[in-house]
C-alpha cells in the first residue's frame, strides 16, 4: 500500500539539496541526535508537493502508510519534515484516522518543530469532529507526556473565531502549574493568537489567573495588546 516511487523520489530529491555545511549548523540549533540535510523548510515542503504530484495518492490509507513509512525509517530529520507534509492534502483533512499518525509523531518526535508540524493539521480535525475531537483534546491535556499536552494547548491556534474558549480555557488550567517552558511558551502562544480574534476574553483570562500564571505564559499572551 506504500507509495514507494513517492518515497524514493522525496529521498533522492531531498539527499540532492544536501548542504553540508548548513547541516551541522540546524543539528546543533535544534539539539539533535538525528542528523540534518541542510535543506531549508521551505525547499522541503516544494519538493514533497511536486513528488505528490508526480506520484498522487490512491487513497487516504495510502497516503496514512506512506507519511508513517517515511517517519519511522527517516534518517535525515528532513525526511520527517516531508512525512509531515505529505499529510497536507485535502484527501485526509478532516479524516479522524489521520489521528494516530499525528499523536505518533507528537509522542516519537518529541520536539517543538514536530509537534508544531502537526498543531494545523489536528485544528483541522477538530473543526470538523467536533465532539470526538474535544473529547481527545480534553485527554491530551492531562496526559503524562507533556508533548502531548502540548498539542493540546496548540490545537486551536489556526481556529481564529472558531475556537471554543471554554475548551481553551480548560486545556490551559490544568497546566497553568507546570514549571516546563515549553507547556508555559504554549500557552501564552495560545491565548496570544486568541487576543486576535477575542482580546477582551484573554484579557479578563488572564487577569483571573494573576496568581497563577507563569510571567512567560503572561507576557506572551498579553504581547498584542494595549497595556
Amino acid at each position: 500500500m506504500v507509495n514507494r516511487e513517492l518515497l524514493e523520489l522525496i529521498r533522492s530529491q531531498l539527499r540532492g539539496r544536501a548542504d553540508p555545511a548548513r547541516a551541522s549548523g540546524v543539528q546543533a540549533y535544534m539539539k539533535s541526535i538525528m542528523p540534518s540535510l541542510g535543506v531549508r523548510v521551505p525547499e522541503v515542503r516544494r519538493l514533497t508537493a511536486a513528488a505528490v504530484a508526480r506520484y498522487p495518492f490512491g487513497s487516504g490509507g495510502q497516503l496514512r502508510a506512506t507519511a508513517l513509512e517515511l517517519w519511522r525509517t527517516a534518517g535525515f530529520r528532513e525526511e520527517r519534515y516531508a512525512a509531515i507534509d505529505l499529510t497536507a492534502g485535502r484527501l485526509v483533512a478532516t479524516d479522524l484516522l489521520m489521528l494516530p499518525v499525528y499523536e505518533e509523531i507528537i509522542r516519537h518526535g518529541a520536539w517543538w518543530d514536530f509537534a508544531d508540524g502537526v498543531a494545523g493539521r489536528i485544528c483541522a480535525l477538530l473543526q470538523a469532529n467536533r465532539p470526538e475531537m474535544t473529547a481527545v483534546v480534553l485527554g491530551w491535556s492531562t496526559d503524562a507526556d507533556f508533548w502531548i499536552r502540548r498539542a493540546s494547548l496548540t490545537a486551536q491556534l489556526k481556529a481564529k473565531a472558531r475556537t471554543d474558549p471554554e475548551l481553551l480555557r480548560s486545556v490551559i488550567e490544568v497546566n497553568l502549574a507546570d514549571p516546563e517552558f515549553f507547556i508555559r511558551k504554549a500557552i501564552g502562544w495560545a491565548l496570544r493568537e486568541y487576543a486576535k480574534t477575542a482580546p477582551e476574553w484573554v484579557a479578563h483570562f488572564v487577569a483571573g489567573h494573576e496568581g497563577n500564571i507563569s510571567p512567560l505564559s503572561r507576557r506572551e499572551a498579553l504581547k498584542n495588546l494595549p497595556r
